[in-house]
């Protein structure tokens, strides 16, 4: 009965065929005959042209009309996704930085694994990239100035709008700041291109390209930890902290070991940053890429985002990373093995998810609170911003926009989906839900087996700023106990939450004594969050 189930599926199982016409299309690879253009798919049609590794589910959560060109997405501590919609990216830069650009939280009321209710949080931006929540709102990079939004009386609509961090760079909008994350340190981080900062901290003129960076939630004390070799997108912490980044041109993964500073002292000016991928090609699912150089590699490496939760099978445990590449269709699958005080990429995982569809544009693959994959499809037949098409270069004359990207009416600004790659045998649904007034609650969520509870109780705790809890924190410190994989998150989590309350600048006798204790943990993570809180004087 099972064979014939089987069989009758795949009779009716129907791959779509897209249709092809002339159109406007870059040939950098003088191929004969030239290229041409894709009709787009509906999100049913898409989903018959991409793969996933078999015993894992491809699902969808949001299309347009309701989610559009969606560049960057999180969830808040109620669980609940929040998207960017830039319709302005490329090229629609505006004077007074109000665009047409919008943050959107989707949710999913009736547990049917599709989004049916649409709130939009903030509108009129210009072409943000990225955000993190923090302080009861969110901090978005966009450019010149970040912004800090937020929502006063509860109606999920923005009606804060604070400027921050005044001096990004905006000439090229696929070199801004972007991938802004709350670290364990309580930091928020990101990373940028060779549009850089340049701008007033203190009395001081700070300037950088290319590279990561990290400051306090309230916006001071910004850090440039590393340069990059190239622009920069890709940015990833591992449950012990460990940082990785992944960049532009030919390096889909690196290891941020080293900041900057203690170049600095020696007058050096090497990068802190270790190339250590393994490969150089992609596993392609169609050959009818258009990518300006590093053909059939990754010139557009982004996303590396670790799989930090517990649904998937145990290879993929702190061990994977999902690094996206929209020029190739795909989210390959990075397994990172430890090299010394380092890490290296360990042969060739492949891909996560593959796409023989010209449209798909995978640019972010994260770990949701469900501990699924969720990936956000930019989905647009054009992903090439520069350099500008030339008949010499690729049999096609263009022009660039005020964004430094070339104008091509295939630019699309009307479609986007959002999906969710789920392991068959444990697919769960969310039910988790923070607040920041029941602090039991988040020291109880520190010990979550998700990344995604353990750092967001994290920051609730550090907001609350409750030194009750540190009798709490400093029995998960010492408890000695690793999982199936050395580690022992919580303790990671819970000296890094003493950290932020303040308990660890000298004063607090018994804070310090539980911190000079993990020094001899027996997970390696411990060990080193504690050097790291430690007082240095």
């Amino acid at each position: 009965a099972g064979l014939h189930v089987a069989a009758a599926r795949l009779a009716a199982y129907k791959i779509a065929q897209p249709t092809y016409t002339d159109g406007p299309v870059p040939n950098y690879e003088k191929r004969d005959p030239a290229p041409k253009f894709q009709g787009s798919l509906t999100p049913a049609e898409s989903m018959t042209l991409m793969q996933v590794p078999v015993g894992f589910d491809l699902q969808l959560f949001a299309a347009e009309p309701d989610v559009v060109n969606p560049i960057y997405m999180n969830w808040d501590e109620r669980g609940r996704l929040w998207v960017i919609e830039t319709v302005d990216y490329p090229n629609e830069i505006k004077e007074d930085d109000k665009g047409d650009d919008r943050i959107k939280i989707l949710e999913d009321t009736d547990g049917d694994g599709k989004a049916d209710k649409f709130t939009i949080f903030a509108e009129k931006l210009n072409i943000p990239t990225s955000f993190t929540f923090v302080n009861g709102g969110i901090i978005v990079s966009s450019a010149p100035s970040f912004l800090f939004l937020k929502d006063t009386n509860g109606d999920d609509k923005a009606d804060v709008r604070q400027p921050m961090l005044t001096g990004w760079g905006k000439r090229d909008t696929h070199a801004q700041a972007s991938n802004l994350r709350y670290g364990l340190d309580n930091k928020i981080w990101g990373v940028v291109g060779y549009s850089g900062f340049e701008g007033k901290i203190g009395k001081d003129t700070m300037r950088f390209g290319q590279g990561a960076y990290r400051f306090s939630p309230d916006g001071k004390n910004l850090e440039y930890l590393s340069t990059t070799s190239n622009n920069t997108w890709g940015l990833g912490f591992s449950e012990e902290f460990d940082v990785f980044i992944s960049t532009a041109n030919n390096t889909h993964s690196g290891f941020l070991g080293m900041h900057q500073r203690y170049f600095e002292k020696i007058k050096s000016r090497e990068s802190g940053v270790e190339k250590i991928d393994a490969h150089y090609g992609m596993h392609v699912a169609t050959k009818n890429l258009r990518q300006v150089d590093v053909h059939g590699g990754f010139t557009a490496a982004a996303g590396h985002s670790l799989y930090t939760a517990r649904t998937f099978p145990k290879e993929y445990w702190n061990r994977v990373a999902f690094v996206t590449e929209p020029t190739g269709r795909l989210i390959h699958k990075h397994v990172l093995a430890p090299n010394g005080a380092g890490f290296k990429e360990e042969g060739d995982g492949w891909n996560m998810l593959v796409s023989a569809d010209e449209w798909a544009g995978p640019i972010q693959a994260e770990v949701g609170p469900d501990g699924a994959l969720w990936v956000t499809d930019w989905y647009d037949f054009i992903i090439q911003h520069n350099p500008t098409p030339s008949v010499a270069s690729s049999g096609l004359k263009a022009e660039n926009g005020q964004g430094n990207a070339y104008i091509n009416p295939l630019r699309d600004h009307e479609r986007g989906r959002i999906y969710r790659i789920a392991y068959k045998g444990n697919d769960q649904k969310n039910k988790m839900s923070l607040n920041k007034d029941d602090v039991q609650g988040l020291v109880a969520a520190l010990s979550s087996d998700n990344m995604f509870w353990r750092t967001t109780a994290q920051r609730l705790l550090v907001e609350k700023a409750d030194k009750s809890v540190l009798p709490a924190l400093y029995k998960l410190v010492q408890n000695t106990a690793l999982d199936e994989i050395g580690i022992n998150a919580p303790a990671v989590h819970a000296i890094w939450t003493i950290h932020g309350l303040g308990a660890l600048n000298g004063t607090n006798k018994e804070a310090t004594a539980v911190a000079v204790a993990a020094l001899s943990h027996p997970a390696a993570g411990v060990r080193k969050a504690a050097i790291e809180v430690l007082p240095k004087n």
